[in-house]
């Protein structure tokens, strides 16, 4: 178990819907960004159909949610946001959605990646991990190893002046049994802010009990008062990173 104080240079999450990093890592985005680390955040799909109202569209309300995420990134320090605009409620870890992935790996350069956990389907006894969710973690997992650092590996990304990348370290949200835990001591209001900043979501609920009784429960027993956990992987080894910087020959 590691107490983490560890701040990469860069670092991208990428989920599935716009609510889902100030849920699970936004403390430690806005911990990173504070630092100095550039953040980009990556969402496979808009929560078009995250808006449940008569006359709502799923092209309002798309835009709605993107609105919300660029407010919440703000509040965190994060500048950079993207949508796939991939099918809300249907999305798939496909080799087409692991390519675009890949593509903003390569664009960007993140020292670290944080995604989910695809292998969780029951998290607690009273909710199912939404399938968006295994599926934006799958397709994460895969995009970073092996494709983002394989140059043979949709390698016509190159011509876009995208060659290979492979990230130092891959952080996955741990629901339970982490390994690597941030405190967001300084960050949580900011955290629970940019949770607010999901008002289409929120609605009338408030969720910063939610959020304060969960880093604390994460915290327990360590040397913070809130925390965020993870299974931390690292994919290059602190000497070669010196040396490559996560960048890979052709």
């Amino acid at each position: 178990m590691t107490n983490h104080f560890y701040i990469p240079e860069s670092a991208m999450a990428i989920v599935a819907h716009p609510d889902d990093i100030e849920f699970s890592c936004a403390g430690t985005t806005a911990r990173w960004a504070r630092a100095g680390a550039r953040i980009a955040y990556l969402l496979c799909t808009s929560g078009d159909v995250g808006i449940a109202e008569p006359g709502m569209t799923r092209a309002r309300a798309g835009e709605i949610r993107e609105a919300e995420s660029r407010a919440a990134a703000e509040i965190a320090g994060v500048r950079d946001v993207i949508f796939l605009r991939e099918p809300d409620g249907m999305l798939e870890a496909t080799i087409a959605l692991r390519k675009r992935i890949v593509r903003e790996i390569r664009r960007f350069r993140p020292e670290v990646i944080i995604t989910g956990d695809p292998t969780v389907v029951f998290s607690s006894a009273d909710y199912i991990n939404h399938p968006d969710h295994r599926a934006a973690a799958q397709a994460a997992l895969d995009a970073t190893f092996p494709a983002a650092g394989q140059p043979n590996l949709f390698e016509e990304l190159a011509a876009e002046g995208l060659t290979a990348f492979k990230p130092r370290k891959v952080y996955i949200t741990a629901w339970d049994k982490g390994d690597t835990y941030v405190s967001i001591d300084e960050t949580i209001d900011v955290k629970v802010a940019a949770l607010r900043a999901h008002k289409s979501q929120m609605r009338d609920w408030d969720p910063e009990p939610m959020i304060r009784e969960w880093a604390a429960e994460a915290a327990r027993g360590k040397e913070m008062q809130y925390a965020e956990s993870f299974r931390v992987v690292t994919l290059v080894d602190d000497e070669t990173w010196e040396k490559t910087r996560g960048n890979v020959p052709a």
